[in-house]
């Protein structure tokens, strides 16, 4: 005969709502106890069953997950950390991949995660009529891109400080003549580009370093956009002698490019990134850390806790997780040439 949950609780001297409890994940148990309880369970071959916790609970035990692009490096990492926290307790994922406005489109206009899901991670950008079809649901919100808004709980960092710190870099190196590859053609509606130029913006007009327009160009966020743009800042009259990249994987494309100019980085042209990428280390890349697949676990805990404690309020402000510089090989102060 099959195993029942009650069997397990008998056989680990623990009630059958102790036993449910570690095996889910859930919180109140302490390792010892769920250790004991597990082997227990692996030892009579016991599974919860989720039909029957579906319907004790009213749950779905399933998180939706919307992301714009599921094969990019920082929505990947993401998504496998949250995954990761779901998993461990007791949750399935339902993705959904938005990455083109007719499908995004669709999706928000049927809403198929309707009574299919318990909570939603969103890791693009929804605007005031999307927010408002995803609130409509009635399940908690979290987000780990852009602001904070009404009604979702938002784990992200402050995108113009790295910025800034990053350029400022390029500055006290002496470098005037700094470039920028951007994400302009991202995910709808997403802000990072926006703030990151801002920064950038505002860093030279506070060094007293006139923006020039031709030494900006558009990156999507790849490697093939990165090293397209770095040419095309190459081909200006005067080109960059430091390049600010808002990712890394432009900042790699960018390396490319200028290796096949058989420029050399840092004394010819330096680069700074955004991300530290698991492969900038390898490239020396100089770059913006941030925790990428720290936001993803913080969102996908934070998301849980509403679960857990559903008369709890959840948090309104938005949970900043810190970015420093990280200094390798690719900057250094200009060659002397005239100004800069």
């Amino acid at each position: 005969m099959t195993a029942s949950i009650n069997d397990v609780a008998r056989a680990a001297g623990v009630s059958a709502s102790t036993v449910s409890r570690a095996l889910r994940g859930r919180p109140g148990v302490s390792d010892e106890v769920r250790d004991k309880i597990t082997a227990v369970a692996a030892q009579l071959g016991y599974t919860a069953s989720r039909s029957a916790a579906s319907l004790a609970s009213g749950r779905t035990y399933t998180i939706g997950v919307l992301v714009p692009y599921v094969g990019r490096w920082f929505f990947g990492t993401v998504l496998d950390a949250a995954e990761r926290v779901f998993s461990a307790a007791g949750y399935d994922v339902l993705l959904y991949n938005l990455g083109s406005p007719e499908i995004r489109k669709r999706f928000f206009t049927r809403l198929p995660v309707r009574k299919r899901v318990d909570a939603v991670l969103s890791l693009l950008i929804p605007d005031e009529e999307e927010s408002a079809a995803l609130r409509s649901l009635g399940v908690p919100l979290a987000t780990t891109v852009g602001g904070a808004r009404p009604g979702f709980t938002v784990v992200g960092i402050d995108d113009r400080a790295g910025t800034e710190s990053a350029v400022r870099h390029l500055v006290n190196l002496g470098h005037r003549r700094i470039g920028m590859i951007s994400g302009a053609s991202g995910p709808l509606h997403w802000t990072t580009p926006i703030e990151r130029r801002n920064a950038y913006l505002d860093v030279l007009a506070d060094a007293g370093i006139e923006h020039d327009p031709a030494l900006e160009a558009d990156g999507d966020y790849t490697v093939e956009g990165g090293e397209r743009a770095m040419t095309e800042l190459l081909a200006a009259s005067r080109p960059p002698t430091a390049v600010y990249a808002q990712s890394d994987e432009m900042a790699m494309g960018a390396l490319r490019a200028l290796r096949r100019h058989r420029l050399r980085v840092p004394e010819d042209v330096s680069v700074v990134g955004f991300d530290d990428h698991e492969l900038a280390d390898v490239v020396g890349l100089t770059t913006v850390a941030q925790p990428v697949a720290d936001q993803g676990a913080e969102a996908a805990r934070l998301l849980l806790r509403q679960l857990d404690e559903p008369g709890a309020e959840p948090p309104t402000e938005q949970v900043q997780m810190p970015i420093r510089l990280v200094l390798r090989e690719t900057t250094a102060p200009p060659r002397p040439r005239g100004p800069q």
